[in-house]
């Protein structure tokens, strides 16, 4: 089968409201395979700084590669680890970003994999571990959760409105035998979902466990709170910073909205181009997966002296 060529989602969107000038640092918070980084790094020479920072290991070193080899003359400094303890590990190293980038999707070689377990277009472990060295996978959730926690889960991270009813069935299913693969969730949630509206019935659940897999939204909270400080004491966000965060769905975009507007209701961010953006339909045509793809970006107003870091 032909894996599909990872194309980076609202490109020239991303390049116009980060406006990446030479001897500036970029930290792209979810590197994936390198596309977004390596178009802002053919910006940044001379004597630019990329960070690069990724929950998967593998990809990190595919993007770091990458990018090493289409900007020339810029600095690649890979740093494995989720985003949300990024900035810390930033201030720690005296880093200070210029712009910053964080994509929320997934890098098509991790979708197409069936052996990390995000898809159920073919059979593989149920695993959706962004991190493959990470302690939880989905059938570990699918195994141990509680009823009560999984309709949670359900409801919550996926907007699923069977929530219950697929819990229960998880739970008897699991009586049985352990469930192990993406075709056994899957076509039990189908058992008890008929219809999906548009979309196959499995997706919201495949969803909200991800989610819980990865502690997402957790995640991007950490993010959001960090450059919220750095908006008030430029930390790791320098003065004039441009932030960017391109979304998937609605609780993700949710949480940047209100996040980005606190921020230009304090005086201390301006909103950069139309809020938010979204892929036009040549992009959407050359490129499905940018469909949902929601980007919304603010540029940091410079308040007078930056204060230290806290």
């Amino acid at each position: 089968m032909t894996k599909r060529l990872h194309i980076p989602v609202l490109l020239e969107e991303i390049l116009d409201r980060l406006d990446p000038k030479p001897g500036e640092t970029f930290v792209d918070c979810t590197a994936g395979l390198g596309g977004h980084a390596a178009a802002v790094g053919a910006r940044l020479a001379p004597g630019g700084r990329i960070v690069l920072n990724d929950a998967d290991a593998g990809n990190l070193e595919r993007a770091a590669g990458r990018v090493a080899a289409e900007a020339p003359g810029v600095e690649v400094r890979p740093i494995h680890g989720n985003f949300a303890s990024l900035p810390r590990r930033l201030v720690a190293e005296g880093v200070q970003a210029d712009a910053v980038l964080a994509d929320l999707g997934f890098a098509s070689n991790q979708m197409d994999d069936p052996e990390r377990g995000f898809a159920f277009s073919r059979d593989g472990p149920l695993d959706m571990r962004l991190d493959p060295a990470g302690a939880t996978t989905a059938a570990d959730l699918v195994a141990t959760l509680p009823e009560a926690e999984l309709v949670r889960i359900l409801r919550e991270y996926g907007e699923e409105k069977a929530a219950r009813p697929i819990a229960r069935k998880i739970i008897a299913a699991r009586q049985e035998g352990p469930i192990a693969t993406t075709a056994q969730l899957a076509a039990m949630v189908r058992r008890v979902v008929r219809t999906g509206g548009g979309i196959d019935p499995a997706t919201r659940t495949f969803q909200a466990l991800r989610i819980a897999v990865n502690d997402e939204l957790g995640s991007l909270e950490g993010l959001l709170a960090a450059v919220q400080r750095g908006a008030r004491m430029h930390g790791w966000l320098a003065a004039g910073a441009r932030v960017a965060i391109v979304s998937f769905h609605s609780l993700e975009d949710r949480m940047v909205k209100r996040a980005f507007g606190a921020l230009v209701r304090d005086g201390l961010a301006e909103p950069i181009g139309r809020q938010p953006t979204v892929a036009d339909e040549a992009e959407i045509s050359s490129n499905p997966r940018s469909r949902s793809a929601k980007l919304r970006a603010i540029r940091l107003i410079e308040t007078g002296k930056a204060q230290p870091p806290g």
